[in-house]
C-alpha cells in the first residue's frame, strides 16, 4: 500500500475515532448529579421556585438535581461561585433580578455579571408584595401606611433579603415617590427577614409573592398592593400600587437558570431542553402558579435570554443610579 494512502487512512481513523470519542462525551451528559446553586437561605422565593422546580428536572436529566444555598451579600457569593466552576454544566445557578442585574451595581463584585455566565433558560416572573404585620401595625390600605409613616418620619423599618434586591429597590422608589423615609433593614434572605416582621421587629416588607404568600393567607402578614402592572391571580382582592396611588412602581423579581460561560453547546441545549419539559409540566407548572409564578413572558431561548439579560442590566443600572445606590 502506497504511504500516502496509509497515512491518509491513519488520519482519518485517527480523526473518527476522536468525533466518536467527543460525541459519546456529549451525549453521556449529565452522568452525575448536578448542583443547583441558591444564593439565599432556605424559604424564600428563590429557594421555593428551585426545590420545586429541581425534583422533576432530575426525572427529566436522568440525574439527581440537589439544591445547594449558599447565602451573603445578595445573591452575589453563589453568583461568583457559580462563573468559577468548571463550565460543564454541572453547576448551575436558580438565578433572580437581584444577583445577576441590580446588586452587581450597589456591591462589589469580582466577576463581569453579563460575560461571567452562560443564559440558559428564564423560567418566569412574580410581583412584590407590601405586606405589614397587622399585630404591629393595624393598617388597611396603602394611605393608612403613608399617612403613619409620615406621622414619623424615619422611625419606620422595612426588611429586605439584601442590597440591591427587588424588596429594597421597591421600597427605595416607593419611598422616593411618596416622599417619605424609612430605615432600610437587609437580611440574607427572605426567610429571615418574613421572621422578624412577623416578630415585630421590622415594620414591613415589599417581599417576593411566594415568600408571604403562606403567612398572607394564614392572616399573620396583610397585603397591602403588589408591585406589578395588574393583580395577581393568586391574590385577585390586592391592588396594584398604581390602583392604591402610588404609580411608578413596577418592580418584579424574575428567575433563570444560568451556568458558567462557556459550556459546551451540546450540554447548553440538553440543559435548555430539560428545563423547558420540566416547566410545560402540569404539575410543576401549578405549584409554581400557586406560589403566585407567571411562567414564560420572557425570552424563550438561550440567545434571547442573553439578549435579556443585556437590557435587564442597563435598566437596573439606570433605576440604581436614580436612587443613589450605586457603589463608587
Amino acid at each position: 500500500m502506497h504511504k500516502n494512502t496509509v497515512c491518509k487512512w491513519v488520519g482519518a481513523a485517527a480523526l473518527a475515532v476522536a468525533q466518536i470519542g467527543t460525541a459519546q462525551a456529549q451525549g453521556t451528559f449529565p452522568n452525575k448529579p448536578i448542583r443547583l446553586i441558591v444564593g439565599f437561605v432556605p424559604g424564600g422565593g428563590t429557594d421555593v421556585s428551585a426545590r420545586l422546580i429541581a425534583q422533576r428536572l432530575s426525572e427529566e436529566l436522568g440525574q439527581q438535581v440537589v439544591v445547594e444555598n449558599k447565602p451573603g451579600a445578595s445573591g452575589l457569593i453563589a453568583a461568583d461561585g457559580v462563573t468559577k466552576a468548571e463550565p460543564d454544566g454541572y453547576t448551575l445557578l436558580l438565578a433572580n433580578m437581584q444577583s445577576t442585574v441590580a446588586a452587581p451595581y450597589v456591591l462589589p463584585v469580582s466577576f463581569d455579571p453579563l460575560k461571567g455566565f452562560t443564559a440558559v433558560r428564564y423560567i418566569g416572573s412574580v410581583p412584590n408584595v407590601l405586606v405589614v404585620n397587622p399585630t404591629k401595625n393595624d393598617v388597611k390600605s396603602v394611605s393608612e401606611l403613608l399617612a403613619k409613616v409620615k406621622a414619623a418620619p424615619g422611625t419606620f423599618t422595612y426588611a429586605s433579603s439584601g442590597m440591591g434586591s427587588p424588596q429594597h429597590l421597591s421600597a427605595a422608589r416607593f419611598s422616593k415617590i411618596t416622599d417619605v423615609k424609612m430605615e432600610h433593614v437587609p437580611y440574607k434572605g427572605s426567610g429571615q427577614a418574613i421572621a422578624d416582621l412577623l416578630g415585630g421587629q421590622v415594620d414591613m416588607n415589599f417581599d417576593t409573592l411566594p415568600s408571604v404568600l403562606g403567612q398572607v393567607k394564614a392572616g399573620k402578614l396583610r397585603a397591602l398592593a403588589v408591585t406589578s402592572n395588574k393583580r395577581t391571580d393568586t391574590l385577585p382582592d390586592v391592588l396594584t400600587l398604581a390602583e392604591a396611588g402610588v404609580k411608578g412602581m413596577d418592580v418584579e423579581q424574575w428567575y433563570a437558570v444560568l451556568a458558567p460561560a462557556n459550556i459546551p453547546a451540546p450540554t447548553l441545549t440538553r440543559l435548555d431542553q430539560a428545563i423547558d419539559a420540566t416547566l410545560r409540566d402540569k404539575t410543576v407548572a401549578a405549584k409554581l402558579a400557586e406560589q403566585g409564578m407567571v411562567l414564560g413572558g420572557g425570552p424563550s431561548n438561550p440567545k434571547d435570554f442573553q439578549a435579556f439579560l443585556e437590557t435587564e442590566y442597563k435598566k437596573y443600572g439606570a433605576i440604581t443610579t436614580d436612587l443613589g445606590m450605586s457603589k463608587p
